[in-house]
């Protein structure tokens, strides 16, 4: 096993690609977790535990924004929480390129606990606002189950058309030829920013104030449904595209 300096210079050549990235996964997100892995390698962890272990600081933490009472303690707790366990998210996929573990086990616990994340992000919001709210009126508590089935479709239109724009590809056989990648471009990056889970994890640092919160997570709703409606466009074209090629 080595150094834990060689096992990060490791990782930084098994990187995915930048492309469709924001800033924040790039240059924020991705190294932490790269730490993360390597620490995970040298621990000897395998690539489904550094998942479980993401799934335990998310979802301690989701279940946390329920069950107290808002404040700046919490509000920090859980942010921290937060960002630890998306890190975590990312580490678990740099250890099993470093390693060669992945697998479709690891794949499928991966995706089962974003989705999970995705649905207890919301309900963890709805039941807050219910609980310890005091909201101007009671159609706030729509507002996370938009928000929630905006998160919900992106995710699930996301995998639909990576796993379907895989298989259109493979059923052309070896004569199809692979459109050229295009370079990354920091303008997308920037532009992708507000729909980073790590920029939205952001929000729950303003608990303690909860008029603050119940603006910035409005606001963060009409973005993410503004986004949907753009992703599904655009995934609707490239699938087409495959279709017609």
């Amino acid at each position: 096993m080595g150094s834990t300096g060689t096992v990060l210079r490791e990782l930084r050549g098994a990187q995915k690609s930048a492309k469709g990235v924001s800033l924040y996964s790039r240059y924020v997100n991705r190294p932490a977790g790269r730490v993360l892995a390597a620490g995970a390698y040298r621990a000897g962890l395998t690539p489904n535990q550094v998942t479980l272990i993401s799934a335990l600081f998310t979802y301690v933490a989701l279940a946390s924004v329920a069950l107290v009472e808002p404040s700046w303690t919490l509000a920090v707790l859980v942010y921290a929480a937060l960002a630890v366990g998306f890190a975590f998210d990312s580490a678990d996929g740099q250890l099993a390129r470093l390693t060669g573990r992945g697998g479709p086990d690891g794949e499928w616990l991966d995706h089962v606990v974003d989705c999970g994340k995705l649905l207890l992000v919301h309900t963890a919001v709805l039941i807050s606002f219910y609980r310890f709210g005091e909201l101007p009126s009671d159609e706030w508590l729509l507002l996370p189950l938009g928000f929630q089935l905006a998160a919900v479709v992106t995710f699930c239109a996301g995998l639909l058309r990576e796993h379907l724009g895989k298989a259109a590809a493979s059923a052309q056989g070896p004569s199809w030829a692979a459109a050229p990648a295009a370079p990354v471009s920091r303008v997308r990056a920037v532009a992708l920013l507000p729909a980073d889970y790590g920029v939205f994890c952001l929000v729950f640092l303003l608990l303690g104030a909860p008029g603050a919160f119940r603006a910035g997570y409005a606001v963060l709703a009409v973005v993410h449904t503004l986004f949907l409606a753009a992703f599904l466009a655009k995934w609707f074209r490239e699938l087409k595209a495959l279709r017609a090629g």
